[in-house]
């Protein structure tokens, strides 16, 4: 009886644990330049909430997927030099909320870390594998057919995934098995980064207050 008490208060203390360290996962960055002026605030723990104004109605689109399915809640709000083109905005963001991101993690104790999934977008099918490592890298193999959705250039869509990556601190890779319309195969590769994120960025009960690592520590 005696153990089961101790079992039943371990357990209690673990949920505690992980429940104090949720309410420290959140983050703002401001980012200012001759190019862009971002402001950037996340909640990792939050409901999937979004409040995005960068311009770019396509981009604003993916990065509300991202909130949405992710369960981070996000706020982005962007000024760039879109009458060159719409380059520096986004990878500017990428930047800032990766930036963001990787505050809002900390030291990362008790993170599920690892995650990968398939997600389908109608004909689109995009497999996507992350590693909350602290070592930033990124593997992204997406095939598109035009140019452009709406007026969104659709080589940003790997230049955003690239800045983020590299700002997070994660390790990603991102492919696109299969898929002809660009508009899903965009959305795919967004919605997978989200529900990838939903899963690695997780509290495991059984592990909090724990560096999910043999080495102690992560991103050395």
């Amino acid at each position: 009886m005696a153990r089961g008490r101790k079992t039943i208060a371990k357990r209690s203390t673990a949920v505690a644990a992980a429940k104090e360290v949720a309410k420290r996962r959140s983050a703002t960055v401001k980012r200012a330049t001759k190019e862009t002026n971002i402001e950037v605030a996340v909640n990792l723990d939050g409901k999937g909430v979004s409040n995005i104004s960068t311009g770019i109605g396509f981009f604003d689109h993916m990065l509300d997927l991202l909130a949405r399915h992710s369960r981070i809640d996000i706020t982005v709000k962007a000024k760039g030099d879109l009458h060159i083109d719409h380059h520096h905005t986004t990878e500017d963001v990428g930047i800032a909320l990766g930036q963001a991101v990787k505050q809002a993690l900390g030291d990362m104790k008790g993170i599920t870390r690892y995650a990968s999934l398939y997600m389908p977008m109608d004909e689109a099918l995009t497999r996507v594998a992350i590693d909350v490592s602290g070592r930033p890298f990124l593997v992204f193999k997406a095939k598109f057919g035009r140019d452009k959705v709406g007026a969104f250039d659709t080589e940003l869509v790997q230049e955003w995934f690239q800045a983020f990556a590299m700002n997070s601190g994660v390790t990603l890779h991102v492919e696109t098995l299969y898929g002809t319309n660009d508009h899903h195969i965009a959305e795919s590769c967004f919605k997978g980064l989200a529900r990838a994120l939903r899963s690695a960025f997780s509290i495991d009960p059984r592990a909090a207050g724990e560096i999910p690592s043999t080495k102690g520590s992560l991103g050395g």
